[in-house]
Parts: structure tokens; sequence; C-alpha cells
């Protein structure tokens, strides 16, 4: 009886009941979370509008495969100037007006590109939206993880990929309805359309609370308080977030007033010493786990079959502009299913084992698309197997990517740091994905002529390899566990981890 009375009390301790019996307020921080979430359409559609959109511009501009890999991959580099600054500007304006900027940033973009009467007036257009890009990636993780409850964290912060691989989506969708408008036209058209998600989310943001996390930060007692009880499954819930989180700010749990000073606000002062120069070990190996998953994510080379589908299809025997346009499409359908997918399994199924179960197939997919295209490239007539083979294996590909390791990425490294660190330990994870795609993004056509695109896939076959192994000996378990409970879970290699949180199962059952 007294073993039962103890599981009882661990299991409501671990707020596992309103998953199963969703309560009306869920649907509170679901809204914010689809609004938050709503500026990562912004990358998705740069991304996925460029794959079909370089095809025009080349034959309009006149300009060389080295300039097309500049074009396509520089917004990536040009998206660290407002990752590194969203950090300390989210801390200062706070996570929603944060969210403003990007979509205001991104808006004036979008508008210069689809103006642009040259190739310098385009890389203009791109460096203006490449800042907004940086912005919304690293502040839309971060806002849904600080809204949303323990039970559903996973669920809510896999939003910003879901609307990634939706305008992903959007922008092929864009690419094959105006490919049949002139030559100088359509392409234009293509890239300035993409200033319209930026008014929608303009709008959307006044409806938004801010993050509780911030409010308490600043000091905002009674604020915060209110966000917590409409984001939260249940009062008591609401009540130990709140306790949890003025505990990590440094204000008494006694205090109760509705507005309190703050000694010391997370300005970003001291804290890329704690990151990095003096960094306990729990941090350290929190900043091992962050900086690796945006790293080897990104460096399996999903941007470039999200970025060059077309040039692949082409390579794999695919002649006409629509049918690539149209494979393109079917890309972007694929993600765009699976990560839907996604999202119901990650507060389910926990994010280490969709993790590892994703890696492997991305390694499979990668070695038998490496294979196909090596076919396809030696062959003096066209193999119609291995261009079927070829198509099935990117989809593939991108399909295993989206069910794991796309959304986790962003999901486990906003969820991991801190406090007092997540602002800039966020921002320096996107820094890296960011510089890894860049490096993907501007090299591949390159790459693909050093060592044949056969190669070039066996390479990222190979990098992703490698990537799982380092998921299974360095990311420990994080589902149902509070954001201020995480830092207790790092420190040690995740082999322990996954004993400890064994046994801890175990003891509950």
């Amino acid at each position: 009886m007294a073993a039962e009375g103890i599981a009882g009390t661990q299991k409501t301790l671990e707020d596992f009941d309103p998953e199963k019996k969703p309560i009306k307020r869920n649907k509170y921080a679901f809204a914010c979370a689809i609004l938050a979430s709503m500026t990562s359409i912004l990358l998705g559609y740069d991304v996925g509008v460029m794959s079909g959109a370089v095809i025009y511009i080349k034959r309009d501009l006149k300009i060389s495969d080295v300039q097309i890999e500049i074009l396509m991959g520089i917004i990536n580099l040009y998206s660290l100037i407002g990752s590194c600054l969203a950090g300390r500007t989210s801390d200062w304006l706070g996570r929603r007006y944060t969210i403003v900027l990007a979509g205001a940033i991104f808006f004036t973009g979008a508008i210069l590109m689809g103006f642009s009467p040259n190739y310098a007036f385009l890389m203009f257009g791109r460096f203006v939206a490449g800042i907004g890009i940086g912005y919304a990636l690293m502040i839309a993780p971060v806002y849904a993880a600080e809204v949303a409850p323990a039970s559903s964290r996973g669920f809510l912060t896999s939003f910003p990929e879901v609307f990634i691989n939706g305008g992903i989506l959007l922008g092929y969708i864009s690419n094959y309805a105006f490919s049949k408008l002139p030559l100088h036209l359509g392409w234009r058209l293509m890239l300035g359309i993409g200033a319209v998600p930026s008014v929608i989310l303009a709008v959307g943001v006044l409806g938004m609370p801010e993050s509780p996390r911030w409010l308490i930060i600043r000091g905002r007692i009674a604020d915060a308080r209110n966000v917590l009880n409409r984001t939260s499954d249940t009062p008591q819930e609401a009540q130990l977030r709140l306790a949890e989180i003025k505990a990590a700010a440094g204000i008494p749990e006694s205090c109760n007033d509705d507005v309190v000073h703050v000694s010391k606000k997370s300005d970003g002062g001291g804290v890329w010493k704690e990151l990095f120069l003096y960094p306990t070990p729990p941090v350290r190996h929190i900043v091992i786990a962050a900086l690796g998953i945006h790293f080897f994510q990104q460096a399996s080379g999903i941007d470039a079959v999200v970025l060059y589908g077309p040039t692949i299809f082409e390579k794999a025997g695919i002649d006409s502009d629509t049918e690539k346009l149209l494979a393109t499409v079917a890309v972007g359908f694929t993600k765009t299913v699976f990560i839907l997918v996604a999202t119901f399994l990650l507060d389910r199924v926990g994010r280490r084992p969709l993790l590892l179960t994703s890696s492997g197939g991305m390694v499979v997919s990668l070695f038998t698309l490496a294979i196909s295209l090596t076919i396809d490239d030696r062959s003096n007539k066209k193999q119609m197997w291995a261009v079927g083979l070829s198509i099935a294996s990117a989809l593939s590909y991108v399909a295993v990517f989206s069910i794991g390791a796309g959304p986790i990425a962003w999901v486990y490294s906003s969820e991991i740091f801190p406090l007092r660190l997540r602002a800039q330990g966020s921002a320096m994870g996107v820094v890296v994905n960011r510089v890894t795609s860049g490096v993907i993004s501007m090299t591949f056509l390159s790459l693909s002529k050093g060592i044949t695109i056969g190669g070039a896939f066996f390479l990222f076959a190979a990098l992703a390899t490698i990537g799982w192994i380092f998921f299974y000996t360095m990311l420990p378990e994080t589902q149902g566990k509070t954001l201020e409970e995480m830092e207790g879970s790092f420190g040690q290699f995740c082999s322990k981890s996954k004993q400890n949180h064994t046994a801890q199962i175990q003891l509950a059952d």
C-alpha cells in the first residue's frame, strides 16, 4: 500500500496526466506556440523558393555556378548577425517584440529581393532578409519552450520546424505556380511574395502574451502568474512552474509581490564566460550537446537536398523543368507530412528514441541515394530503375529527417539550457546550425564537380553515421522534465542517464 502511494505521488509530480486528459488551457499555449512559430515560415519559404527560382535567376541575370552557390548559401551566414543579436535583444525587448522585429526585417528583405534589378541588389536583399531569419530562428523555439507546459513542450516546441517545412512546401509551390510567367517577372514574384507571411505575423503577434520567464526576470511576478495560469495544465502546475522560475531568477519563494526588483537581470553579462570560459560540468555537457546536435543536423546534407533538389533530380536523369519542380514539390510535401507525424510522437516516444531512429534511417537513405546517383552518373544511358531509386531515396531521407533530427534539434537545444543561459545558448546553437548549412549550400555544386554528386552523398552518409554515435553517447532523455530540472540530467554520458531514467521508471512501476 505504501509503495502504491509513493508511485501515485511520483506520477502526479511528473505531470503525465494532462497528456491523457487535455485541459482547455492547453489550447491557449497551443495558439501562442503557433503564432510564435510562424516566424519560421520565413526561413522555410526562402529555402524552398530559391531552389526553383535560381533556375530562372541564372538564365535572366546570366550568372555562374559559383555566384549561384554564394546566392543560395550566403543567407545562412547573414542570418548569424540576427542570431547573435537576438539573444540580447530578446532579453532587452522581450520575446514577443523580438518576433515582431524579425518579421519586419524579413518583410523589408523580401520586398528588396522582389524588386532586384541585378545580382548585387539581389545580394543586398538577401542580406536584409538573412538578418530577419536569424532573429526568427533563435526566438521562435525559445518562446515556445518557455510558454509550454512540460507535458506538451516537445509538441509545442517542434512547431518552428513544422512551419519551416510548411514554408519550404509553399516555396516549391510558388516556383511551380510562377514558372510559366515571363523570365524577368516570374522569379521576382517568387521572391517578393515572401513578404506576405511577415504581415500576417505582425498582426497575429498582438494577441500573444510575453514569456513568463522573461516577465519574472524583469520582476513582473503578477503578469507572469497570469500567463502561467493560462498556459499550464492545472493551477497546481502553474504554481510549481512559478516557484521554479522564481528560484532560477534568484527571487525568494516567499516573495509574492506583484512587482519586485531583480538585482541581476539577464542582459547577457557574464553569460558567455559561464558558457565557454568557466563552465561547470553540466553546463559544458549542455553546450556540447546543443552545438553538436545542430552541427550534425545540417552536416548530413539536408539543405543540399532541399536547396539543390532540381539539380539532384537532373543528375538522376530528369530533364524537364516542370518535372524537376514537381519532384521538389514531392520532397516538400513529404517533409511537411512527416514533421506533423513527429509533433505527435515527441512527448509520447521521447526525444532520444526518435532521434536515434531518425539518424539511423538517414544513414541508410543517404548511402542508397549515393549509390543510385553514382550508377546514374556512370551509365551511358538512362537507367530508369536507378532514377526511381534516386527519387525514392531522396524522399525517404527527408521523411526520416523530418520525423526526428529536424524538429528535435530545435526542441532539444531550446529546453536544455538553464534560464540564465537560455537566450545566448540557443543563439549559439542557431549560429552553428546556420554556419554548417551555409558551408554545405555554398560548396555543394563545387563538391559535386570535384568528387561527383554520388561522392558528395557518400560524404554526407559518413557524417550522419558519426552523428548517430554522438547522439547515442552524449544526449540524455529530456521528456517530461521541467526546464528548471533539466540541468541535473547533464554532466555525465547519457548512457548513465539512460540507466538512471530506466531505474526511475522501474521504481515508479
